[in-house]
């Protein structure tokens, strides 16, 4: 077992020897520790004294083998610096902070990392966790089935025993955000999407498309580009989805990231938002409405997304060996100042 690896011994030792300094059991400390009232005022007023002295901190992973319960969720996010998982890892915080519970905080950028980052959640003995990363192969997260980890995906949109899915709802807020647009005067849209091949991006893609068709509009599939979810990816999209002969007044962009490049992008031309073309971003991060001009964006809610995640969460610990659950989280529009009617003269 993965678990009999792991040092337990070394908060007794600590404990013991803070046992010894202060003339009591081992026991009596580890009462003080655990916020226990059995011990007499004066004696735990001595041992905290002692703690502080030297800084012991409890071993959380001795007392998760102990009592089976560390307390602590994972969360595997796959860019930090997107400042949409960074406002998710602020809420979801909060949340877990409400019923008690910890993060630990990992990253994915390849299988080796995220090879490690199981290999830390096991050490830890988390009580499940949140996998922010959509594509991944599920043998590499084998060894948290094995030892019945509860896990949660986000837009994975795939479950089984012990794992159930958080998927937020596209085709809402995509289709309100084509409406939007239409009945704005827009004809021609265009959209930047998300790197090819990856299950997000086609679902995203698959979302436009629909809206699009539903709304009575044309698809226009040279009005089509894949980035990379950042700015430097939506500039370079922008600048050739604008180069064509035919242009789109509209653009949808599969991130506020690479809305803010696309933006870049347009300016580069000479062009500006939204005089020239108006431009929807998607997830509404905080500097979405300080931005230049404020974006219209499809809305993630962070903080209900994170409540979701927990209830998730909570189901599959419920029964780790039956077929988890399909979630969803709503996506909404925020109309700001990036989206106007288009010019007469297109």
């Amino acid at each position: 077992m993965f678990r009999g690896t792991i040092g337990i011994y070394s908060d007794v030792m600590n404990m013991s020897d803070i046992a010894s300094r202060a003339g009591v059991s081992h026991a009596t400390v580890s009462r003080v520790v655990n916020g226990s009232p059995l011990v007499r005022e004066q004696t735990a007023k001595r041992i905290r004294k002692i703690l502080e002295e030297v800084n012991f901190v409890p071993n959380t992973v001795a007392k998760a083998l102990k009592y089976g319960l560390s307390k602590t969720y994972g969360l595997i996010i796959p860019d930090i610096k997107n400042p949409f998982f960074s406002e998710f890892l602020a809420e979801l915080e909060e949340v877990l902070a409400e019923i008690d519970h910890e993060i630990l905080l990992t990253s994915m950028q390849s299988r080796e990392t995220l090879a490690r980052s199981v290999r830390r959640m096991l050490t830890r003995s988390v009580d499940g966790a949140v996998f922010m990363a959509s594509e991944f192969d599920t043998q590499d997260i084998e060894p948290l089935f094995l030892h019945k980890v509860p896990l949660v995906t986000i837009d994975r949109r795939m479950v089984r025993e012990g794992l159930s899915d958080v998927s937020i709802d596209y085709e809402k807020g995509y289709l309100e955000a084509v409406c939007h647009l239409k009945q704005l005067g827009h004809k021609r849209l265009g959209y930047i999407g998300g790197i090819e091949g990856l299950r997000t991006s086609k679902v995203r893609l698959d979302a436009f498309r629909a809206a699009v068709e539903q709304m009575g509009l044309r698809f226009y599939p040279n009005m089509v580009r894949s980035s990379d979810f950042k700015i430097p990816g939506g500039e370079q999209a922008a600048i050739s989805l604008m180069s064509q002969k035919v242009c789109p007044t509209a653009i949808m962009t599969i991130s506020d990231l690479t809305a803010f490049g696309a933006i870049r992008g347009l300016n580069n031309l000479g062009m500006h938002v939204p005089t020239d073309v108006s431009l929807v971003g998607q997830d509404d991060v905080l500097l979405s409405e300080v931005f230049q001009p404020p974006l219209t964006t499809v809305r993630i809610p962070r903080r209900h997304m994170a409540e979701v995640c927990v209830r998730a969460l909570n189901y599959t610990k419920e029964d780790v060996e039956r077929v988890g659950a399909y979630f969803t989280v709503p996506a909404e529009l925020k109309v700001r100042k990036s989206t106007a009617p288009p010019q007469k003269h297109k």
